[in-house]
């Protein structure tokens, strides 16, 4: 019998195939899954289901303590571009479910906590090639400030009060099964849709804009897999760089194309360039690498291959 695991926010992007891995490695009840709305109702009906607002501290520990809890996966967040129509809000949601989860862990209610950091606390004046580890980080949008912020608080919890937590820093993540979330980096997954419904799709970044991604094949086992590791290899305590692939518009645009010699693409930059700007091209995940080994298997070719074949099964 695994421990029992309950992942707050897990109707979103990230949330919805974690839940899926973990019941299917763990079994079935012992991933508790829980949103502040319920999500479909396959996905609802597929497990133990809590509708639990991560901002409601109360809520959280009613549920750690009915299902005995050991750990909790903080998939909650408001997403970069979203959370620039709604700086306040953004900051509430993303730094106090961190706080509300830190604080039940410190209380010895919790054993291991992981926490999404992303390449949105990288900034402008972060050396965009190979980002490492260590290097400045002032990051432009509300989204990557509560990130940084929240590193160093993971950091603080657990050499001032001991707390287990893990986090890697997310590139962006592209997805068949589930729909765009309000990244910037979400481009690159509307635009597969596109591709099969239109035969062709209005980006709005530059062709040149190259960002770090992920399939979410790789995040979900890179998730599982620092959670899994042994707590004396998890030397970082802040967040883990993660690397899979790093391409532009015009690059992703080609590979389609192999499958969809029609499709075209064209350019409307708006202000998610401002934020794409921002953020490095291609991410050193070193430490990952040698510390738990992280290794990706997807490259943009086999990515775009599989996600066009599943978005043709589900009628695309």
């Amino acid at each position: 019998m695994h421990a029992k695991i309950l992942i707050i926010g897990a109707c979103g992007q990230i949330g919805t195939e974690l839940t899926k891995q973990l019941r299917k490695q763990y079994g079935t009840d012992a991933v508790i899954a829980s949103d502040v709305r319920k999500g479909s109702a396959e996905f609802v009906n597929s497990g133990p289901f809590e509708v639990v607002n991560a901002l409601d501290f109360n809520q959280i520990e009613t549920i750690v303590e009915q299902y005995n809890i050991e750990e909790v996966y903080l998939m909650a967040a408001l997403l970069s571009a979203t959370a620039e129509k709604n700086p306040a809000f953004a900051w509430d949601l993303n730094m106090n479910s961190l706080f509300h989860v830190l604080n039940l862990a410190k209380a010895g209610k919790i054993k291991k906590i992981f926490w999404p950091s992303s390449i949105a606390v990288f900034g402008p004046t972060t050396p965009k090639e190979n980002t490492p580890q260590y290097t400045i980080m002032e990051p432009s949008t509300v989204y990557g400030i509560s990130k940084q912020s929240g590193e160093r608080w993971c950091e603080y919890y657990h050499n001032i009060f001991g707390v287990d937590i893990r986090s890697i820093r997310y590139p962006g993540l592209i997805s068949w099964s589930t729909p765009p979330g309000g990244g910037t980096t979400d481009y690159a997954v509307d635009i597969y849709h596109k591709a099969l419904n239109d035969g062709k799709y209005e980006c709005f970044l530059s062709e040149e804009t190259k960002l770090p991604m992920m399939y979410m094949d790789d995040a979900i086992r890179a998730t599982i897999s620092i959670m899994e590791a042994p707590a004396e290899n998890i030397k970082i305590r802040s967040s883990y760089n993660l690397a899979g692939i790093s391409f532009t518009p015009d690059e992703i645009a080609a590979e389609i194309k192999k499958h969809i010699p029609e499709f075209t693409i064209s350019y409307e930059p708006d202000f998610r360039q401002k934020i794409a700007d921002s953020w490095p091209s291609s991410i050193d995940d070193a430490e990952a690498r040698e510390d738990w080994d992280w290794k990706h298997n997807f490259d943009l070719e086999s990515m775009t291959k599989d996600m066009l074949e599943h978005l043709r099964e589900l009628g695309n």
